[in-house]
């Protein structure tokens, strides 16, 4: 049986993308999080690069609808934070945190497009790299391309390319074993460097999230917003309209929030965290997975012969109960495609997750020890929550 997510003309383990890839060079260490390339700007054999690509994927299409729909413009702000952290928050899981280098590149369909959308999307750009730097994580914006490319792109798509140096002695390369605990910060709730509550949906599972929450009557009013030759019975399945109001624990008690926004929330950068993480411990740490595309199952990639036990997650947060109770969505699947209320986990051995617990708790965010790393044959996930035990392998 496809997944749903399959029949809208994406995957969540991009089993397509890595089999055409795979006979790529993997860089200077194969396990590592992202390709490490040699130290091409300088030649020096004691250092290496990064150059990273990532987008805000789909996203881009609900910021179109919320802003059509009710005019904020500040939603296209947290699409540049999207993209940007798709590629820093990968790179932070190899140790980089700091001094980098940041490219955009825009394509936009100029008749849906005007220059205020371009405009907020490099306010926003700008004001992240600002955010960022008051915190001690440097970034330096080089630049980049803005294209009117109507034909090809339906209303807009955000991408950025980011460039590092680090020295090869501070690279972190994944070697997860048996005996490690799981330490997860949650992707929901509100941080010491974030202005409102974040639902905790990322840049990934978009699709399904848009299609399986909202109406039909956005393909009818934005015909635009979506691939026609998508089977009608997966588009727009849901009975929400964005500006209805969900409610979500706040500092003051609880909040509401439209149901746009709350998907809209920007993606959840981990980087003052990490920073200090890696500062104070990086000797210490085993491996750091961004739980991005495949949810729960990402780890798989990164591990041999172990057996991931998750059975301590975090209580669902209220954004990701939305989305199953509007698209009926088995819940393995839902755990496969997004990352259900964490998406850093931090490997590391039992003695050492208290003092990482305690830096997450300085910046607001919430953290706990989720499960552990055992021995086996193979590969293989397991989690164990409220809706039940799901067993995936490698």
């Amino acid at each position: 049986m496809n997944l749903k997510y399959e029949l809208r003309g994406v995957s969540a383990s991009k089993d397509e993308v890595h089999a055409a890839i795979q006979h790529l060079d993997k860089g200077l260490y194969p396990n590592a999080f992202c390709k490490i390339l040699p130290d091409l700007a300088a030649g020096s054999a004691r250092h290496c690069n990064l150059l990273h690509a990532d987008t805000a994927g789909t996203k881009t299409s609900l910021a179109y609808l919320y802003w059509r729909e009710t005019g904020d413009l500040s939603v296209w702000a947290g699409v540049a934070q999207d993209a940007i952290v798709m590629n820093l928050d990968d790179m932070a899981c190899v140790g980089c945190t700091n001094n980098i280098l940041l490219s955009s590149t825009i394509g936009r369909n100029k008749t849906l497009i005007p220059g205020e959308v371009i405009a907020a999307v490099i306010r926003g750009t700008s004001d992240f790299v600002e955010n960022m730097s008051r915190h001690g994580v440097h970034i330096h914006q080089a630049g980049g391309e803005t294209a009117d490319v109507g034909d090809i792109v339906r209303t807009i798509d955000v991408g950025f390319t980011a460039f590092a140096r680090m020295k090869r002695s501070d690279v972190l390369v994944n070697n997860i074993r048996p005996g490690d605990v799981i330490v997860g910060l949650a992707s929901f709730g509100q941080s010491t460097y974030e202005n409102t509550y974040n639902g905790g949906m990322g840049s990934n599972g978009l699709t399904a999230a848009r299609h399986d929450v909202l109406s039909k009557l956005y393909a009818e009013k934005y015909p635009e917003s979506y691939d026609p030759r998508l089977p009608d019975s997966v588009v727009y399945t849901g009975n929400q309209q964005l500006t209805n109001l969900v409610e979500v624990p706040g500092a003051q008690g609880p909040q509401q929030i439209p149901v746009g926004k709350l998907i809209l929330s920007p993606t959840r950068t981990y980087l003052p965290v990490l920073q200090e993480v890696l500062r104070l411990h990086r000797k210490k740490i085993h491996g750091l997975i961004h739980v991005t595309g495949g949810g729960q199952t990402k780890v798989l990639k990164f591990v041999k012969d172990v057996h991931i036990v998750k059975d301590n997650l975090f209580e669902l947060p209220p954004l990701f109960r939305l989305i199953q109770q509007s698209s009926g969505t088995e819940w393995r699947e839902m755990y496969q495609v997004f990352n259900m209320g964490h998406r850093m986990e931090i490997y590391v051995s039992p003695k050492n997750a208290d003092a990482i617990l305690a830096i997450a708790e300085k910046y607001g965010i919430d953290a706990r020890i989720l499960g552990r790393v055992k021995r086996a044959q193979g590969e293989r996930v397991t989690v164990k929550s409220p809706q039940g035990k799901f067993e995936y392998e490698g």
